[in-house]
């Protein structure tokens, strides 16, 4: 059970780490409306520029802490549940707009995982 921990940790931080760091300002197949970006994305949703940065700094900490879990388990469940919190709200987002179902996918299966990991002890 621990390697399954373990892998589900790594892949939800990488993928945090390659969202919000390699690409922020890259167009990619899952952003929401017809964003090309994170911060217009975020304009699509309706959210404040400032709440960009704000998101990111929990998600990318979330992040962090998920790998440190590895080593230090007590801390998995606040850093599983803090992301899941964060993806149930990306997920809702997607929805909020109207986008089409399949751009909900990766923010559903890191949803998935990080509530794994949460409940996970």
């Amino acid at each position: 059970m621990e390697t399954i921990v373990t892998i589900l940790s790594l892949v939800v931080a990488l993928g945090i780490f390659n969202v919000w760091i390699f690409r922020l300002s890259r167009p990619t197949a899952w952003r929401g409306g017809e964003a090309q970006n994170m911060k217009e994305e975020f304009a699509v949703y309706g959210l404040p520029g400032w709440f960009m940065y704000l998101i990111g700094f929990f998600k990318l900490s979330l992040a962090v802490l998920l790998i440190a879990a590895i080593w230090f388990p007590a801390v998995r469940p606040i850093a599983g549940g803090g992301m899941a919190t964060l993806m149930a709200g990306a997920v809702a987002m997607h929805f909020k707009v109207k986008d089409p179902a399949q751009k909900a996918v990766p923010a559903l299966c890191m949803l998935g995982m990080s509530l794994a990991l949460a409940l996970l002890n």
